[in-house]
């Protein structure tokens, strides 16, 4: 089982934790400019392929961290779509 798969697994208990508020503010959740501007930057060098360790680091825990919350995202999503089905 992928890391993917075992999150998507772990989080769904999670999920039914939100109450609609919450989930809506999940998928409402977005990273502020001055971040997004480093993510940015950072797959600009690792496309060139002129990342030092330490940047690659970084950049692979944020490539995990986006994995995180588009998963969470989703089941937010699902969640919120469960509560509104008659």
């Amino acid at each position: 089982m992928g890391d993917t798969a075992m999150l998507d697994q772990l989080l769904d208990p999670f999920a039914q934790c939100l109450d609609a508020e919450s989930a809506q503010r999940v998928i409402e959740f977005g990273i502020a400019p001055a971040f997004q501007e480093r993510v940015s930057a950072l797959a600009e060098r690792a496309n060139e392929g002129e990342l030092t360790e330490d940047e690659r680091t970084d950049y692979e825990a944020l490539i995990n961290a986006a994995d995180f919350i588009a998963i969470l995202k989703l089941k937010a999503q699902r969640r919120l779509a469960s509560n509104v089905r008659p």
